[in-house]
Order: C-alpha cells, then sequence, then structure tokens
C-alpha cells in the first residue's frame, strides 16, 4: 500500500485529483442535508485535507473554519477554495485533539475520512486518542449541535465492506452513541489511464479490477458510511 502520510505532505494536489472524481452523482450532499440543516449555520471541519468538504460546504453554510495537520494540504485547499469566491472559510493547522475553535462556537462539527487517521496511526492507544477526537468535535460544538463523521466503507465494492483495520473503530462510534447510514459516492475517472494512475496511487492495485466502463469514463464502486449524533453535555 502506498504511504498516505507521505501523500498528504508532498502530493495534495494529485491527492485533491482523485478525491475530486469521487461522488460524480452528488449523493453526500444530499445525504449531509438529511442529517443537519446547514444553511446559513457555523461549522467547524476536522481533517480538511484538500478542502473538498470544505467545498462542499461552503456556498451553502454562514462559515465554516477548516483545520488539518497538515499544512501542504491546506495550501492546495486555499487555491481551490479561492476558484469559488466566497470569502466566508478559514482555514488553520491543527491537530483534531487540538482545534483553536471557542467552545460551543460551531452549529456542526464534521471530519471527513479523517478521524480514522486517529484510529490507524496510534497502535494500542487509538481508541484513547479517537476519543480525544470525539470530544473535541463535541467541545466546538453548541449543546444540541450535530457531530458528523464520515468514513468509508470500501473501495471497489458495491455495497458495504469495511476495511478489517477499520472495524474496531467503526464499532467504537456505535457503543457512543453515533447513528449511521451508508450511500455510495463512486468515483468516475475520464480515462482509464487516470483511472489506472489515480486508484494505484492512493489505492494500491486492487481497486483496479472493479473499474467499470460507463459512457462518461470509468467508474469505480465506493461505498461511504455516515455517521452521525447530537451534541450532549457528556460529548463536550
Amino acid at each position: 500500500m502506498p504511504d498516505l502520510l507521505d501523500i498528504f505532505a508532498n502530493q495534495p494536489a494529485k491527492y485533491d485529483l482523485l478525491v475530486s472524481r469521487e461522488d460524480y452523482e452528488g449523493n453526500l450532499l444530499s445525504a449531509l442535508r438529511e442529517i443537519a440543516p446547514f444553511d446559513e449555520k457555523t461549522v467547524v471541519e476536522f481533517g480538511a485535507g484538500s478542502g473538498r468538504v470544505t467545498r462542499l460546504l461552503a456556498p451553502h453554510v454562514r462559515a465554516i473554519a477548516a483545520f488539518d495537520s497538515s499544512r501542504p494540504m491546506l495550501v492546495e485547499a486555499a487555491r481551490r477554495l479561492d476558484e469559488l469566491g466566497l470569502a466566508n472559510w478559514h482555514l488553520d493547522v491543527a491537530d483534531h485533539r487540538r482545534v483553536p475553535a471557542p467552545t460551543g462556537a460551531a452549529d456542526v462539527a464534521i471530519a471527513g475520512w479523517s478521524i480514522c487517521c486517529l484510529a490507524v496511526h496510534n497502535g494500542i492507544d487509538w481508541e484513547k486518542e479517537v476519543d480525544a477526537g470525539l470530544r473535541e468535535m463535541g467541545r466546538v460544538v453548541k449543546p444540541g449541535g450535530n457531530i458528523i463523521i464520515v468514513e468509508t466503507l470500501g473501495t471497489g465494492f458495491q455495497s458495504p465492506h469495511p476495511p478489517d483495520s477499520l472495524a474496531a473503530y467503526y464499532a467504537c462510534l456505535a457503543a457512543q452513541g453515533f447513528q449511521s447510514t451508508w450511500i455510495r459516492t463512486d468515483y468516475c475517472f475520464r480515462s482509464m489511464a487516470e483511472a489506472t494512475d489515480l486508484t494505484t496511487f492512493f489505492f494500491g492495485n486492487e481497486p483496479v479490477a472493479a473499474l467499470q466502463e460507463i459512457k462518461a469514463g470509468y467508474v469505480l464502486p465506493e461505498c461511504t458510511g455516515i455517521w452521525w449524533k447530537l451534541n450532549t453535555a457528556e460529548d463536550e
């Protein structure tokens, strides 16, 4: 498998090109809106990466403050956000477990494909570190606000096939009272060459066999899970 930390540090533009091909049918925003009202809300985002969720929400929210531990990823995020011509966003370097946002400042805290990093990069201490990240999400959200987590449920599969490395983490979310659902956020690539280049760059060789040709290009199935709950005093 590729070194994901190296990708986040040194190849943010190529990573952003990959994720810009995901969810070509536009299912994620509508699914998030069924969970929480975003229009004119204040949002804090954890693990923004190159800003794909930030760009998705910025046209609809009052303000979004997005944080990531990788400065190169945030440089790419700022470049892409500038293209939207909006001024309601703020980016800053911060760890999931300590973000410079006031307590109770947000209506919604969201983390897209990022809390999982606390689960896979912290060895035997992963549960303690995930809990710290979730507590920080709870801290920044006002009582009754929404905490939302988006993660993969399997690349190259038609229905959920969670990675074994994340099974205990997903069980932890359920144990902490998160509800969950899943959607398809399939990738669509413009050519087989692009599909092969971008998927092997991030996923390795296995997903290539799942590519399907359609009129618009080449589709790679992707299942995405969404976990959510309302903030309570216990989450702060």
